[in-house]
C-alpha cells in the first residue's frame, strides 16, 4: 500500500466528502426480493481492543530498522551510508541503556504493567531480542560485504590483522609501545583479583593464558580495559599503510600484542567485549533538596548499573562468552556475537574524512530570509511582522542574533530563556552571560535532567550564575521541555515584549541536522502568554488564563483532544474534515483513541511520524481514514505541527510536544498557532511535502511493519528534503 500524498488542488478537492463506491455507481435494476430479517447491528469496535495498538518499543526498534535501511541507499553518498550504520549503533545503545533497562527492572521487581498493547514487559523483551539479533547479525553483514568493501575501492580501508604487511607490523609495534602499552591495565583474575568493575560501554578484552605467573599464579584468565582516551581507530601514515586514507583498529592492535602484556605467559585468545548498563538515572524529585547536587552523585552511578546487554566479538568461544554472562548475571538472549568491531559508534570519526569530500553530502549554506539581511536592527523587522524560520534549511543565526542583539541594546532590560539541550559553550549560553555581565536582567530556566545532557547543563547552570544571571531548575515533577526566550525592551516610553518560540532545541549544532521551525514574534498577546508562563514557572501561583499560547500539562491536551473532536462534529454532520499531525512519536493511548473516533466518523487523517507510532492505521472500521508515515532522510525530522481544517477556518499550530503521555501530562510544553495567510499557506505547503514524498518516506501497515514508497508509473521522485534544500537552502562550493 502506498500513501503518496496530495497536490494543493487535491487537498481542497480531499475536504469534500468522499462518497463510498458503491453510492456513485449507475443504480442496478430492480429485482423482486423476498423478506427477509434485518441482520442485526455490528456492535462497534472496542477502542480498547489490545490488538489495535502497537507495542512503543518494538515501535521503536522498527523505527532504528528504517535508519538501517539508509544505509543500503545507493542515492547517499558512502559515508553518509556508513554513518546510517553508526546512527543504528548509537540508537540501539541508548534503546537498551533506558528502554530495555527500564522492560527488566519491572520484570526483576514484579512490577509487570501491560500498556494499551498488553504486551507484558517480559514478553516484549523476547520479541526486542528476537528482532535485535536479527537486525545487528544484519548490520555487520552490511558493513562487512557492502559498505567496507565499496569504500575500499575509494582508496578509504580498515586494514584487518592478517592483511598487514611488515611495514604496518612494524609501524603498529612502535605505536604499541609508545601510545598504548604505558596506559593500559590487564587485570588478571583470581581470589585476590576478583572481576572488575567495568564502566557503561566500554571496550574490554577477556584473555585466555597459558602458564604460570610469578606468584605461581595460573587462573588463566585476565581483562585488558582499553583506556577511554585512546582513539579506537587509528590512521595509519600514507608513506607505512600506501595511498589513501588507511586505518587499524584499536582492538586489532591490542590483540596483536597481547602477549607483551603478559610477560613470560602464553595467550591462547584474545577476544574483545562491551557490557552496556542501564542508563536512566532515578533521582526522586520529589525527595531531594538541591537537584544539582543530587544529579551530581547520580551520574557517577549510571556508568555502573545493572547490566543489560552483552556483546563479543563472533570468535570468542563459548566457555568464555558463558563466563562473562555469569560475571554480569545475564542470560544467552542478552548475548550478541558480532562480525567486526563491538562498539561501531567510535567510526563516526573517518565519516568527516576532509580527503574525501566526494563521500560525503554537498556542504550548505543555510540561508537567511531577505527580511533580516538587509536590516541593521532585528527588533525593528520583528517589530513590524512575525519571522518563521525552518531550519536546518534556514540559519539559526537569527535566533542567536536577536540574544546578541539584545545583550548590547541599551534599550533591552531583560531576558528569560529555557535551556534543554544547548551545550555549556554554545553561542546562546554566551550572549546570556554578556546579556547579565552587561547589567540586564537575565533568567535562566534549566532543566537539569536532559537526558545525556545532565553534565553539560550543570556546567552552563555554574557558568550562568557566575555571570549574575539567574537560575532555575524548572519546577519539581515536570521537566520543562518548552523552547521559548523573552526580551523585554523599553521603545518609546513604553515596554514592548519580544518573543523566540521553536520546535527545537537552543543549539547550533541541532540546527544544522535537525529540521525545526523557529518562530520570532512581537505580537502583544502571544508574548503576554509567554511571560506568564515563565511567571509559572519561575514564581508560583495558579494556572494563569492564555490568550493564544496551548501549554502542557495545563491546557495543551484538552485544547487538542477538543480540536479533534471538533473535527470529528463536522464530518458526523457531512462537512469537510481534515487533521493533519507531524511529531516524532505518537503513543499517548487517549489521544490515538480520540484519532479513532474522528477516522469512524469520517475525518480524514495524514499523521507524518518519524519515530514511534503505538497506532494501527488501516483497520476496518476503526483506522481506515488514516495514514500514517515516516520520513528518514539526511537530517532528522524533529518538528511538530498540527494542522485542523475546522470547517474551513483553518487552525495551525507548531509544538515543542510530542504525543506521549509523557509530553502531554508531565512536561511543561508549548504549542503557538502560526497566523497571516501567507504564514499558514507556507506551513501547509511544506506539510504537502512531506505527504507527497515517494523517496524517503515509508508508510505503516496494520500490523505494525513499514512499507517504503518508491515513484510509481510515470511518477517523478520526490525528496521532501530535497526540495526544501533547493528552495530554501544555498549550496556551499567546495
Amino acid at each position: 500500500m502506498t500513501n503518496q500524498g496530495l497536490s494543493e488542488s487535491e487537498l481542497q478537492a480531499a475536504a469534500i466528502e468522499v462518497h463510498p463506491l458503491e453510492e456513485m455507481a449507475p443504480p442496478a435494476p430492480e429485482v423482486e426480493k423476498t423478506e427477509e430479517a434485518p441482520a442485526p447491528p455490528a456492535p462497534p469496535p472496542n477502542l480498547d481492543d489490545n490488538s489495535l495498538y502497537i507495542h512503543r518499543e518494538l515501535s521503536q526498534l522498527q523505527f532504528n530498522i528504517r535508519v538501517l535501511e539508509q544505509a543500503l541507499d545507493e542515492s547517499y553518498p558512502l559515508l553518509e551510508r556508513l554513518k546510517f550504520l553508526l546512527i543504528f549503533s548509537s540508537n540501539l545503545d541508548e534503546f537498551f541503556e533506558i528502554r530495555v533497562a527500564g522492560l527488566k527492572k519491572q520484570v526483576t521487581f514484579a512490577r509487570e504493567q501491560a500498556g494499551a498493547d498488553g504486551l507484558q514487559p517480559h514478553q516484549a523483551l523476547a520479541r526486542i531480542s528476537e528482532l535485535v539479533h536479527e537486525q545487528v547479525s544484519r548490520q555487520y553483514s552490511i558493513l562487512n560485504e557492502i559498505v567496507l568493501p565499496e569504500l575500499a575501492k575509494h582508496q578509504v580501508r580498515f586494514i584487518r590483522r592478517r592483511n598487514w604487511t611488515t611495514k604496518i607490523k612494524a609501524w603498529v609495534r612502535r605505536y604499541f609501545r609508545d601510545e598504548i602499552a604505558p596506559i593500559i591495565t590487564p587485570i588478571g583474575l583470581d581470589p585476590t583479583h576478583p572481576f572488575p568493575l567495568l564502566v557503561n560501554k566500554s571496550l574490554n578484552f577477556i584473555v585466555e593464558l597459558e602458564g604460570i605467573d610469578a606468584f605461581g599464579r595460573d587462573s588463566g584468565l585476565a581483562i585488558i580495559p582499553a583506556p577511554r582516551l585512546l582513539p579506537r581507530v587509528i590512521r595509519v601514515p600514507e608513506e607505512v599503510g600506501g595511498p589513501g586514507a588507511n586505518h587499524v583498529f584499536l582492538s586489532s592492535m591490542i590483540h596483536a600484542h597481547a602477549d607483551d602484556l603478559f610477560h613470560g605467559m602464553k595467550v591462547k585468545g584474545c577476544y574483545q567485549f562491551r557490557l552496556t548498563r542501564n542508563a536512566d538515572l532515578s533521582v526522586d524529585t520529589e525527595d531531594v533538596e538541591d537537584l544539582a547536587r543530587a544529579l551530581r552523585g547520580e551520574l557517577i552511578s549510571r556508568r555502573y548499573g545493572d547490566a543489560v546487554r552483552l556483546e563479543v566479538v563472533d570468535t570468542c568461544p563459548k566457555h568464555l562468552a558463558d563466563f562473562l554472562l555469569k560475571q554480569f548475571n545475564l542470560s544467552e538472549s542478552e548475548l550478541y556475537r558480532v562480525n567486526g568491531p563491538v562498539n561501531l559508534t567510535r567510526l563516526f570519526s573517518i565519516t568527516g574524512l576532509d580527503s574525501h569530500p566526494e563521500l560525503q553530502y554537498t556542504p550548505f549554506t543555510p540561508a537567511i530570509p531577505k527580511l533580516l539581511q538587509n536590516s541593521e536592527n532585528i527588533f525593528s523587522v520583528v517589530g513590524k511582522q512575525d519571522i518563521l524560520l525552518l531550519h536546518p534549511y534556514e540559519s539559526f543565526t537569527p535566533v542567536v542574533d536577536l540574544l546578541r542583539e539584545a545583550a548590547k541594546d541599551p534599550c533591552v532590560l531583560a531576558v528569560k530563556q529555557t535551556l534543554y539541550r544547548s551545550g555549556a559553550n554554545s553561542e546562546i549560553v554566551d550572549a546570556l552571560v554578556e546579556a547579565a555581565r552587561n547589567g540586564k536582567e537575565v533568567t535562566a530556566v534549566i532543566e537539569l535532567r536532559a537526558r545525556f545532557d545532565e553534565e553539560s547543563n550543570l556546567q552552563l547552570a555554574s557558568r550562568l550564575q557566575q555571570a549574575g544571571a539567574v537560575v532555575i531548575y524548572g519546577v519539581v515533577g515536570y521537566k520543562t521541555h518548552a523552547k521559548m526566550m523573552l526580551i523585554l525592551r523599553r521603545e518609546n516610553g513604553e515596554l514592548r515584549r519580544y518573543a523566540h518560540l521553536g520546535t527545537g532545541n537552543y543549539h547550533a549544532g541541532n540546527a544544522r541536522l535537525y529540521t525545526d521551525y523557529s518562530l520570532l514574534t512581537s505580537d502583544e498577546a502571544l508574548c503576554e502568554d509567554v511571560s506568564k508562563l515563565f511567571s509559572q514557572l519561575i514564581g508560583m501561583g495558579k494556572t494563569m488564563r492564555m490568550k493564544k499560547l496551548l501549554h502542557a500539562p495545563f491546557t495543551l491536551k484538552k485544547a487538542l483532544l477538543d480540536m479533534i473532536m471538533q473535527e470529528t462534529q463536522h464530518a458526523s454532520e457531512g462537512k469537510p474534515a481534515h487533521i493533519i499531525l507531524k511529531v516524532n512519536s505518537l503513543t499517548d493511548a487517549k489521544m490515538i483513541r480520540a484519532l479513532y473516533k474522528a477516522s469512524q466518523t469520517g475525518v480524514r487523517i495524514d499523521l507524518i511520524v518519524r519515530g514511534m507510532c503505538c497506532l494501527r492505521p488501516g483497520i476496518l472500521g476503526v483506522s481506515h481514514n488514516i495514514h500514517v508515515r515516516s520520513i528518514i532522510g539526511r537530517f532528522l525530522e524533529h518538528s511538530r505541527v498540527f494542522y485542523f481544517l475546522n470547517g474551513g477556518d483553518e487552525k495551525l499550530y507548531l509544538s515543542s510536544a510530542d504525543w506521549m503521555e509523557r509530553n502531554l501530562d508531565r512536561r511543561v510544553e508549548t504549542c503557538f498557532p502560526v497566523e497571516g495567510k501567507k504564514l499558514v499557506t507556507r506551513v501547509k505547503k511544506e506539510l504537502e511535502g512531506f505527504l507527497t514524498d515517494n523517496t524517503q518516506s515509508w508508510v505503516l501497515q496494520s500490523d505494525g511493519s513499514y512499507l517504503r514508497n518508491s515513484p510509481s508509473g510515470n511518477q517523478n521522485p520526490r525528496n521532501v528534503q530535497n526540495t526544501l534544500l533547493e528552495r530554501l537552502g544555498s549550496p556551499t562550493a567546495r
